[in-house]
């Protein structure tokens, strides 16, 4: 054989090789999206068709499967290699989705604008006012180790153990905060390690339940805002409170300390709270993207090709450790210091 024909088998043979390794590298499921394989001829990218205009909710079930609640769109889940819309027609409650939780048995839960849906996997049931609830727009959900579902609704917090739901009544503040509707709009809610359930409220402070008294704290306990719109336990079991403008409050049991521009803090609009694998918090705003806090100083994440208003509303870090962003204007991924949009032709990466 030709000393030429030999050398370009060679070449050939290394480059084929060096392509498959650079596709699956880092261990990454192929056929998973990566930033590594972009390439697909599923949707025109031209157009950038995006997953939705907003994503408010972001969530990883137990099996991997990514679910993107959207803001007019339903519910988007995606797999890994496939990405399937369910809206009212696929008999979901609403197309708006507030909420995202699952169960012990896998089971799917959405709050919604027109109420609470279940997903088993094969179909949706569903919960309203004739079932119970206080009121059908639902702007929380929560999912507590004794297997409840708790939801925030525009009339309150209603508890789901099964069978019934039952209302349970907050204290209202004397001077609250402007309130977007009313006090008893619960915009978050979460379950601390000692089996506390603690609300985020419209304009009433904070509150936390611990199954028989509802304890109040607001402006005159020491933190920034009465208009609490997110609650976050951290790893070390301080509660962090996102509020509408005043910025971020941190409580440790005894007293808050308060975070807002002059410390680093890109907006004092902070609507989602998050924790990643490294124990830095993420924390999306209204108009100033995200801010990740390492404990001492704030870094900030902006898109910055004015695709959005750098609205982030939803914040997840997925088993591969995709860190992923809801932005108004679509579904974004941290790579670095640069955030990224990924068009849902990215996603499906066929």
């Amino acid at each position: 054989m030709h000393l030429k024909t030999i050398l370009l088998i060679m070449i050939s043979f290394v480059t084929f090789g060096q392509n498959a390794t650079d596709r699956f590298q880092n261990n990454q499921t192929p056929g998973f999206f990566t930033l590594n394989t972009l390439k697909n001829a599923c949707f025109d990218n031209s157009q950038k068709k995006q997953v939705s205009e907003y994503i408010r909710e972001i969530y990883e079930d137990r099996n991997g499967v990514l679910w993107l609640g959207t803001n007019g769109d339903g519910i988007c889940r995606y797999d890994g290699s496939k990405m399937r819309y369910f809206t009212k027609k696929d008999g979901l409650a609403g197309n708006q989705i507030n909420g995202i939780a699952e169960d012990r048995k896998g089971n799917i839960w959405l709050a919604t604008d027109e109420g609470l849906s279940r997903y088993d996997g094969k179909r949706f049931t569903n919960f309203t006012q004739k079932n119970g609830l206080s009121d059908n727009q639902l702007w929380s959900i929560l999912l507590d180790k004794k297997g409840n579902v708790w939801v925030g609704t525009l009339a309150g917090v209603n508890k789901f153990d099964g069978k019934k739901f039952h209302k349970i009544d907050l204290p209202l503040l004397d001077k609250p905060g402007v309130s977007r509707f009313n006090q008893s709009v619960v915009w978050s809610m979460i379950e601390d390690r000692k089996g506390n359930v603690w609300f985020g409220t419209d304009g009433g402070g904070l509150k936390k339940f611990d199954g028989k008294t509802v304890y109040t704290y607001s402006q005159k306990s020491g933190m920034s805002s009465n208009n609490i719109r997110s609650v976050f336990e951290d790893h070390e079991g301080m509660v962090w409170v996102g509020t509408q403008g005043g910025g971020v409050s941190r409580f440790d049991g005894r007293k808050f300390t308060n975070y807002g521009e002059k410390e680093g803090l890109s907006n004092v609009n902070v609507w989602t709270i998050y924790e990643d694998k490294k124990n830095q918090l993420w924390f999306g705003t209204g108009g100033g993207g995200a801010s990740r806090f390492d404990g001492k100083t704030f870094k900030t994440f902006k898109e910055t090709k004015g695709m959005t208003k750098n609205h982030v509303q939803s914040i997840w870090q997925d088993k591969r450790g995709n860190l992923w962003l809801g932005f108004s204007g679509g579904l974004y991924r941290v790579s670095g210091d640069v955030v990224e949009n990924v068009s849902a032709g990215m996603l499906v990466g066929c």
